[in-house]
């Protein structure tokens, strides 16, 4: 069974979850990881992979730097 396929529209990714495990190690080397990686290359999307990780984590800099403003003018207050 696939684990990881393109969408009939080519717009979108599917992914068949089982169940992940919490442990970092193990998720790393997790079937669906490893599916997906697998996916992203052999479809040769290394770039836009790289383009949305990079836009997360940006993102996500964002959403931490905006708490710790708030957190500092809420102690302040």
């Amino acid at each position: 069974m696939e684990k990881v396929r393109l969408s009939k529209d080519g717009s979108s990714i599917d992914f068949t979850a089982g169940e992940l495990p919490a442990n970092p190690k193990k998720f790393r080397s997790s079937i669906e990881v490893e599916s997906f990686y697998r996916f992203i290359h052999e479809n040769d999307l290394r770039k836009e992979a790289l383009e949305i990780i990079e836009n997360v984590i940006g993102r996500r800099k964002a959403e931490k730097q905006a708490a710790r403003v708030a957190a500092k003018k809420a102690k302040s207050n």
